[in-house]
């Protein structure tokens, strides 16, 4: 490791330890930065750009894919942003750090990649006209025509020392807000985000692996959110779930767990339309089925989720219960299939197991 880039890591540290929503953060948000307040209003283009005076952010890209082989694949994409200090800034003096993420799961293997920049350098960032994420090589750029919605296409790729995929993401539904109109609340004692998702796109593309190329297609899900002040003093981890339903409905959901052995929930039921239906706190029964033995750690990778408002009660099984991202802030996360009063296909993520 090179003096440059145990430095990096040290100035990284401390403020992307919230990334995967690990604890800590405390109830306020540091002296400077925004918080998020109920009612105010989702902005587009502006929005899928880049909140320098919030303190986190990122641009969260999950993709459910059968292969040409008729295997099931997965694949993900994250740019995270973290700031010292509530400004944009320039050069090497620039307060925004960023950590790129990607990852290609089948059900054999979990294949993980990190990227870790300072912002201000043209390293790593981010931009909403015309819309472009980054970190290094990596990328995530809109393709839309001109007038349609920046995430209506994109293209994304990255890579890492075993693997290498380019998709093509078209969606066939609008943009999503969660919580209140984009309000996401997160706990009992108030935290919230701005949080709003693209949960419509048909997917296709090429992965490249020690094995050769596959062509694919699937679905994909991104996410948007960011925040100052995004978890409670209390809670240690979260379990995340978005599940594609065969009407052509999406649902995300997750809970957050509480010292105590309480959770906190919340969750969006998305109408093929794009119609939300925000569940509240409580609405949505998660139950750990089964635990997989992975990186030192019991991980529940088998669940029961239950929503009785909407007659849905299924069981997920994970493509590889070992998909565990052995990253600078380590997690679980792969794409799953489901079954029982529906049946498709999703991604989980869970965080804070230790």
């Amino acid at each position: 490791m090179s003096a440059k880039t145990f430095l990096l890591l040290v100035l990284l540290a401390p403020s992307l330890a919230w990334a995967q929503g690990f604890a800590g953060l405390g109830t306020s948000a540091d002296e400077g930065f925004s918080v998020p307040a109920r009612g105010t209003q989702l902005t587009f283009p502006e929005d899928h750009g880049p909140h320098p005076s919030y303190q986190i952010e990122w641009w969260y890209l999950t993709v459910v894919l059968e292969g040409e082989d008729s295997q099931d694949y997965g694949a993900q994409w994250t740019l995270f942003r973290s700031a010292l200090a509530p400004e944009a800034g320039e050069g090497w003096s620039a307060p925004q750090l960023w950590m790129g993420h990607a990852a290609v799961t089948t059900p054999e293997t979990h294949f993980v990649a990190e990227r870790l920049s300072r912002g201000g350098v043209g390293q790593a960032g981010a931009q909403a006209e015309p819309f472009e994420a980054w970190i290094d090589e990596w990328s995530m750029r809109s393709t839309a025509p001109e007038g349609a919605d920046a995430y209506s296409a994109l293209r994304v790729a990255a890579s890492g020392a075993d693997f290498s995929y380019a998709l093509a993401l078209e969606a066939d539904g609008p943009l999503v807000a969660h919580g209140d109109a984009g309000f996401s609340v997160k706990s009992a004692q108030g935290q919230a985000s701005y949080y709003y998702s693209q949960p419509f796109f048909q997917v296709s593309g090429t992965l490249e692996l020690p094995d050769g190329a596959v062509e694919v297609t699937g679905r994909g899900w991104l996410d948007r959110e960011w925040s100052s002040q995004p978890l409670s003093e209390d809670q240690r981890g979260w379990d995340w779930f978005s599940l594609h339903l065969p009407g052509g409905e999406k649902l995300m959901a997750f809970q957050l767990r509480q010292t105590g052995g309480t959770t906190y929930t919340s969750g969006t039921w998305i109408a093929a339309d794009g119609t939300p239906d925000a569940l509240p706190d409580g609405a949505i029964h998660f139950t750990a089925l089964e635990e997989t033995a992975v990186a030192g750690r019991d991980v529940p990778t088998r669940w029961r989720v239950e929503i009785p408002s909407h007659g849905l009660d299924v069981t997920t099984r994970a493509v590889n219960p070992e998909a565990w991202m052995d990253t600078l802030f380590p997690y679980w996360e792969g794409p799953l299939r489901f079954e029982g009063s529906h049946a498709g296909v999703g991604y989980l993520e869970m965080t804070g197991y230790e």
